[in-house]
C-alpha cells in the first residue's frame, strides 16, 4: 500500500510544475491586495473571487465579465512542460464544447512578448489574461494555487465545481460528465 501511495505521489509531482519563485512577505511589509480585500477560502462550492487583469489588447477582463457561462480558469505559463503538454487537449475540449464554456488562461510568469508569441503559436482561441509580478503573487495566494497548470471550473453563478492540479485526465472527464448529462 505505501508502494503504490509513493508511485501515485510522484505521478502527481511529475504531472505538475512548481512555481519559478515562491516569495515571502517580510515582517512589516504590507500586504498586497491587488487582487481582492478579503481572504478566499478556495474549495469545490465556493464562490470563485473576482479579478481583473489584461486581456493580449492590454484591456482589463474580470472573471465577473464572464457571469452567466461555464469558465475553465487555466493557470499556466510556458516555463511549465506541464502545462504546453496539455494544450493540445484544452484545445480539442473548447471545439467540443465551445458553446457550454469559455476558457481563460492566465499566464504566470512570462514577459508579455513570450505570453503573446505562445498565444500565436500554439494557436490558443480563446481568452487571455497576463499576470505581472506583484498580480501573480496575490492572485495565486488567492486562488491557493500550488503547482501548474492548475485548472478551476466555475460555474454560471460563480462557484467552483471542480480544481485540478497537474495535468491530469480526470480534468476532460470531469468536462465531459458535466457537459454530457
Amino acid at each position: 500500500m505505501k508502494k503504490l501511495f509513493a508511485i501515485a505521489l510522484m505521478g502527481f509531482a511529475l504531472a505538475s510544475c512548481t512555481p519559478k519563485e515562491n516569495k515571502q512577505q517580510t515582517a512589516g511589509e504590507e500586504p498586497d491586495t491587488t487582487a481582492t480585500a478579503t481572504a478566499a477560502v478556495i474549495a469545490e462550492g465556493a464562490e470563485a473571487p473576482d479579478f481583473t487583469l489584461p486581456d493580449p489588447e492590454g484591456k482589463p477582463l474580470s472573471l465577473s465579465d464572464l457571469r452567466g457561462k461555464y469558465v475553465v480558469l487555466d493557470f499556466w505559463g510556458t516555463w511549465c512542460k506541464w502545462c504546453v503538454k496539455g494544450i493540445p487537449d484544452m484545445k480539442a475540449y473548447y471545439d467540443k464544447y465551445e458553446d457550454m464554456f469559455e476558457i481563460l488562461s492566465i499566464d504566470v510568469g512570462d514577459s508579455e512578448a513570450t505570453w503573446l508569441e505562445a498565444i500565436d503559436s500554439y494557436d490558443m482561441d480563446w481568452l487571455h489574461v497576463i499576470t505581472d509580478e506583484e498580480s501573480a503573487e496575490s492572485l495565486s495566494e488567492l486562488y491557493s494555487i500550488e503547482g501548474f497548470p492548475t485548472k478551476i471550473i466555475v460555474d454560471p453563478e460563480g462557484k467552483i465545481v471542480n480544481i485540478t492540479v497537474g495535468e491530469d485526465p480526470a480534468f476532460y472527464k470531469f468536462i465531459d460528465d458535466l457537459f454530457t448529462n
